[in-house]
């Protein structure tokens, strides 16, 4: 049969523009959850899940639980276990970046390929509802008389709740070597040691806090994001006069030593699923902020974050 040349281009053109979706759609993918079931990498990841078989961008997705360490156990056996498969992923975050450093493990984010950023939640500084630190500039005055009386509560010891009060720390002219921080499993635990009067100051996501703020409980001094929360009535610490600003981001990598091609269509995939209005829904009923970067910004902004967090975790005598 023959094939007229104009044909035959368009022919290979449509096929083209079909190929990718076909191989998307094929996809069959594991997601390594560096965390237990129910935190933050967890929802990302089961939410990834969720809508990505929803839009067809994979076949079909499975969520593996490995918790420990912070993410490094899981991020070690999904670096030496997952290298070259191109149907691996793992979620991580900012919280990684802190936990390979403290706890010195022996595989980096440096071995992983990085595909997209995807959430952001926007932290707040709270104190108890009787604390005499009425604004943030209250408790930066403490903080600069004597750092290591202003006792602070919040997540796993390098993460972001760490990083925030060593940053509002430094800020406020304190001395961030002598941050007196003490972590906590969960937000609930260290919500009950704000209520009980035994620390100063809290971190944590806006959204854990939000519910005992809005009952009065808790006096939410300050949110950590560039600009304000819509709908919510609490000043940035940039607006309040300390250059500070950090989000609790996640993201999502793939296994090391991937060709070109599965990179992309992964990044392809991933772009599909956040683009989505399924995806749009997942934000607005976790109350995530929607914070996408594409592999090259991801891996050039993580790049940058970790030289950030190392200096910080360094300054609070976390790394030395």
């Amino acid at each position: 049969m023959l094939v007229r040349a104009g044909h035959a281009i368009a022919f290979g053109a449509a096929c083209a523009s079909v190929l990718p979706a076909m191989a998307q759609e094929a996809l069959e993918l594991k997601i390594i959850a560096p965390a237990a079931p129910g935190g933050g990498w967890d929802g990302a990841s089961r939410s990834l899940q969720q809508v990505m078989v929803a839009t067809k961008a994979a076949k079909s997705v499975q969520v593996i639980n490995v918790p420990g360490a912070g993410g490094t156990v899981g991020l070690a056996q999904f670096v030496n276990n997952a290298k070259g498969d191109g149907n691996q992923l793992m979620t991580m975050g900012i919280t990684m970046l802190g936990a390979v450093l403290t706890n010195k493990s022996p595989v980096g984010l440096d071995s992983v390929t990085p595909i997209a950023r995807l959430t952001a939640d926007p932290l707040v500084v709270v104190v108890p509802a009787n604390s005499p630190h009425k604004t943030i500039k209250d408790l930066a005055a403490a903080i600069k008389a004597d750092t290591s009386k202003v006792v602070w509560a919040g997540g796993s010891a390098g993460g972001a709740d760490h990083i925030l009060a060593g940053l509002v720390a430094k800020a406020a002219g304190g001395d961030a070597s002598k941050l007196n921080y003490v972590p906590f499993s969960g937000g609930g635990e260290a919500l009950a040691e704000m209520l009980g009067g035994r620390v100063t100051a809290g971190v944590s996501g806006y959204n854990e806090f939000e519910s005992m703020i809005k009952a009065g409980k808790l006096r939410a001094l300050a949110l950590s994001t560039g600009k304000r929360l819509a709908g919510v009535d609490v000043p940035t610490l940039k607006e309040q006069g300390m250059d500070v600003e950090l989000v609790n981001w996640r993201g999502i990598v793939a296994a090391p030593g991937i060709t070109p091609e599965q990179r992309k269509t992964l990044a392809a995939a991933v772009e599909k699923t956040i683009k989505s209005p399924e995806w749009e829904k997942v934000l607005k009923a976790r109350g995530w902020e929607d914070a996408y970067l594409p592999s090259d910004q991801f891996a050039a902004f993580m790049k940058a974050d970790q030289a950030r967090i190392k200096e910080v975790l360094t300054s609070i005598g976390l790394v030395k």
